[in-house]
């Protein structure tokens, strides 16, 4: 199986959109009363937060591939 490289950028988008989703969900079956400005902003904070994390995880990698020795063949 191939591996994927690690992307915190989407677990990040994944985790924000999944507790708004639970959030309006919550709030449509009565168990829980949503402030709405929070679950509106809640998104595209998530998305920010995402998008700057991605940015930096870019920077990072890129800096560690110019600084690592070149790969030795086997």
């Amino acid at each position: 199986m191939k591996r994927h490289p690690f992307e915190p950028g989407r677990l990040i988008t994944g985790a924000a959109t999944l507790a708004v989703g639970t959030g309006y969900g919550l709030d449509a079956l009565g168990l829980w009363h949503a402030p709405r400005p929070w679950l509106f902003l809640a998104l595209p904070a998530g998305l920010l937060v995402a998008g700057i994390t991605t940015a930096v995880w870019a920077t990072v990698r890129r800096h560690h591939q110019r600084d690592a020795p070149p790969p030795q063949p086997s």
